[in-house]
């Protein structure tokens, strides 16, 4: 189906571009979602009558987009869940969360703006893209964490999933108090 295209969409084209797209595409998304109109000789005059409001709305957009990814730009968020002792956790960070989290510190977004593949699933420093407009993207750090001391550890680069263990002057594994406790017990 050829469609004229009132935004710029991905791959696909940028304002007033006529292309061709598939038929489910443009019915179940542009269509609707006012993002193109059919490709037909009513509609091309009707876009050539109001390409100049379009692209001074879509300026507009941009600008405001641009003005949010200033705030955001680098910004970390951090999310406390319960997790294992791997790391894994009991549930998942999906963008949704990543939204609420940005309110709380003052950004309304939406859940579509978060680019993420899949939901998050383990304790981690994670970076996710927000796309604010089709001309503008941002990065933010996400810090999954169980904790708040653990979130602090982990932004300072620490790995919190690997077991600390204490290493005595031989290169040997030090065994410690609690297990040398253990160890005179069961001696006796």
């Amino acid at each position: 189906m050829k469609v004229i295209l009132l935004e710029r969409v991905g791959r696909t084209g940028s304002i007033g571009d006529e292309v061709t797209v598939k038929d489910g595409f443009a019915r179940n998304y542009l269509l609707p979602q006012g993002k193109a109109l059919r490709a037909n000789e009513a509609n091309r005059a009707k876009f050539a009558a109001e390409r100049a409001n379009i692209e001074k709305r879509n300026e507009e957009r941009r600008k405001s987009a641009a003005g949010i990814a200033e705030g955001l730009d680098g910004r970390a968020v951090i999310i406390i869940r319960q997790a294992g002792e791997t790391g894994q956790l009991y549930g998942s960070v999906a963008a949704r969360d990543i939204v609420e989290a940005l309110a709380v510190d003052g950004f309304t977004i939406q859940r579509n703006q978060v680019e993420l593949a899949e939901p998050i699933k383990s304790v981690g420093v994670h970076t996710v893209s927000l796309a604010l407009h089709p001309e503008v993207a941002v990065s933010i750090t996400v810090n999954v964490a169980r904790s708040e001391d653990e979130a602090q550890r982990q932004a300072a680069g620490e790995d919190v999933t690997v077991t600390q263990y204490d290493i005595d002057e031989d290169g040997d594994f030090a065994a410690g108090q609690a297990d040398a406790a253990a160890e005179d017990r069961f001696e006796e």
